[in-house]
């Protein structure tokens, strides 16, 4: 048996049971249509579960080869996604007619350019670059006049402090392009910005960061389906954060959201315009806004993907939408009916992320996981997990990955799903040291 370059033989071993050899798309026909999926993560493994489920065969690649799609795929090489050329390679000896993301907000220019590589469908490397590029995405929005944050772009100190004469205080501190909540602070002080801002822009590929006016309200989750230059509004959720330094997780989603009246419909249209102004003409886009209390409307940012943070599952569960389906159909630039890109049920919910406090888990050493049968017994709950070993750490919330499972609910209301939700979670017993 041989492994890949960088890949365990455990890895290699699991491959190889499922006749993943050095050449296993080359010793047989290619019958079923073939996607690319561009990373192979946990929530690229769903999405590649699902592709098959619908008759597709699926082509993978990761850079880690312990990633658990590489061996849900019926095609895989380990390639760190940043070598376009060699995905590019790969896509063509694999004979794939299309290619997506998941969740991966760096792998959407690599999706865009391998697709105009391959000559596939995509949204193109200009628009991949504005939705994945903060500062770019700014100064269109802006351009479009798009209400947003005050902003600056920051590469040194000297440019850090000017910007915050421009921006103010309290403000956030961004990487250009990343995401995952890795390198975000909130600024209260000049002496923050010196702090943090080596952190900021080490998290950037081009070494480039953010300054944001920081404005309290209610944070929504936005997802917008665009079809042949048609945009349209999927879902409106409310994105609860807890307080310190985990700030800008979602730990909370709440379907449909608690606003109601002017300040709902103003943060619908400008979901809609922001995903405009980017030009996505064909894809699934995530606004994300904020509303104060006085109603202002702000866009936070807009992502070219399917979102992480269960929203695939939320769209699934509350509205019937299946968002994998509709992205791998786009990627093959098939025509989108109404009956896979618009609401055909609508059904509260919410999604209580298992956190370390202020949520239920405990941070420490884990000694010990219960039983996840009573989360899903529980009243209202229709799906659940927990990504938890014994010998792991439980820290406090600091990024996305912090998160270490999830319980959705559903009930008559949202705020009944949510409670739902919340017992439900105080349900699963860990013990740490």
């Amino acid at each position: 048996m041989w492994t890949y370059w960088g890949e365990s033989e455990d890895a290699a071993a699991r491959r190889f049971s499922r006749g993943m050899g050095p050449a296993h798309f080359l010793d047989r026909p290619v019958v079923a249509t073939t996607v690319l999926l561009v990373g192979a993560g946990r929530h690229q493994r769903r999405a590649i579960a699902r592709a098959q489920e619908l008759g597709f065969r699926v082509a993978a690649v990761d850079r880690n080869a312990e990633a658990p799609g590489l061996a849900a795929a019926d095609v895989a090489e380990v390639i760190d996604f940043s070598d376009i050329a060699r995905v590019a390679d790969f896509g063509e000896r694999a004979g794939v007619q299309g290619v997506l993301t998941v969740s991966a907000d760096r792998a959407v220019p690599v999706v865009a350019a391998v697709a105009e590589a391959l000559g596939l469908p995509g949204i193109g490397s200009a628009t991949a670059h504005l939705m994945t590029h903060k500062v770019a995405m700014r100064r269109r929005l802006a351009e479009i006049g798009v209400p947003q944050p005050r902003f600056a772009a920051v590469r040194n100190l000297h440019e850090g402090r000017a910007a915050l004469d421009t921006v103010g205080l309290p403000a956030v501190l961004k990487p250009s392009d990343s995401g995952g909540q890795r390198g975000v602070f909130r600024l209260d002080s000049d002496a923050d910005l010196e702090l943090h801002l080596h952190a900021a822009l080490a998290e950037s590929a081009t070494r480039e960061a953010i300054v944001e006016s920081f404005h309290e309200g209610i944070e929504l989750n936005g997802l917008v389906v665009a079809r042949r230059g048609t945009v349209e509004l999927l879902t409106l959720s409310d994105r609860l954060r807890p307080p310190g330094i985990g700030f800008g997780v979602g730990w909370i989603h709440v379907y449909p959201s608690t606003l109601a009246g002017y300040p709902l419909e103003e943060a619908e249209r400008e979901a809609v315009h922001g995903v405009r102004a980017l030009g996505l003409r064909d894809g699934i886009a995530f606004p994300q806004l904020i509303v104060s209390d006085s109603g202002d409307v702000r866009i936070v940012e807009v992502a070219a993907r399917i979102p992480g943070g269960q929203m695939a599952d939320l769209a699934r569960h509350a509205v019937g939408v299946d968002l994998v389906e509709l992205a791998l159909r786009q990627a093959l630039g098939e025509e989108i009916g109404d009956e896979l890109a618009r609401p055909q049920r609508q059904q509260p919910l919410a999604i209580r992320f298992l956190t370390a406090s202020p949520g239920p888990l405990p941070t420490g050493k884990v000694r010990s996981v219960g039983a996840l049968e009573p989360v899903l017994a529980a009243p209202g709950v229709v799906q659940a997990e927990v990504f938890l070993a014994v010998g792991e750490t439980i820290r406090p919330v600091r990024l996305d990955g912090d998160r270490r499972g999830y319980v959705i609910a559903v009930g008559e209301t949202n705020l009944e799903a949510l409670d739902r939700a919340e017992a439900a979670a105080r349900l699963l017993e860990v013990e740490v040291e």
